[in-house]
């Protein structure tokens, strides 16, 4: 790493914090969908499993990059876990469609934070912008895998106001889980751009 000013070594500390944090709640999202897919789905469960991989694979790069940050897990993970079980369970039983819904809401929400920690990084954290990159591409595979599923379809108030709940309490938990970091950081990436 780059000298950094302690602002940019906190907001860096806190990426790696909620990125960390984020990557448990979907694992979370991901094996309650996929014990209820078992069941009522279980066409769709390989799909998700592999996605809980890769959620778990991400999870342990981020808890690998704690300590030359000084970082360390979030303090609220408990709800990260909670309402990853939560949305999982909620979405599943609503029906295959609400699974790829809550999917495509939380992966456009993280691909955007992901491309602004990314625009932060650069110059500033090689190591874990190259870290990012390629978790960003995997999240993306996610986000195109779910947005095929709800093609040809026209989505009816219920499906949007679900895709924006999901989003909103992703962003919500970012948030939290940042002190305000995240807002800060596109705010700025927006002035400088």
């Amino acid at each position: 790493m780059t000298d950094l000013s302690l602002r940019d070594a906190l907001a860096i500390k806190r990426i790696v914090r909620v990125n960390h944090a984020g990557e448990y709640g979907a694992i979370r999202i991901y094996a309650a969908q996929i014990a209820v897919a078992r069941q009522l789905f279980p066409d769709i469960a390989p799909a998700l499993r592999q996605m809980r991989a890769d959620e778990i694979d991400h999870c342990a790069k981020f808890f690998a990059a704690m300590p030359a940050r000084n970082s360390r897990p979030c303090r609220i993970m408990q709800l990260w876990s909670l309402g990853g079980v939560v949305l999982g369970v909620a979405t599943a039983l609503a029906g295959r469609r609400t699974i790829w819904i809550c999917t495509a809401a939380v992966e456009e929400t993280v691909h955007r934070h992901l491309d602004d920690q990314l625009r932060f990084l650069e110059g500033r954290d090689p190591e874990l912008h190259a870290v990012i990159l390629g978790i960003r591409a995997e999240e993306l595979e996610h986000l195109r895998h779910a947005e095929a599923h709800l093609e040809g379809a026209t989505p009816d108030a219920f499906e949007r106001s679900l895709r924006a709940g999901v989003r909103m309490v992703t962003e919500s938990l970012i948030w939290l889980s940042t002190w305000g970091d995240s807002s800060r950081m596109a705010r700025t990436l927006r002035e400088t751009s």
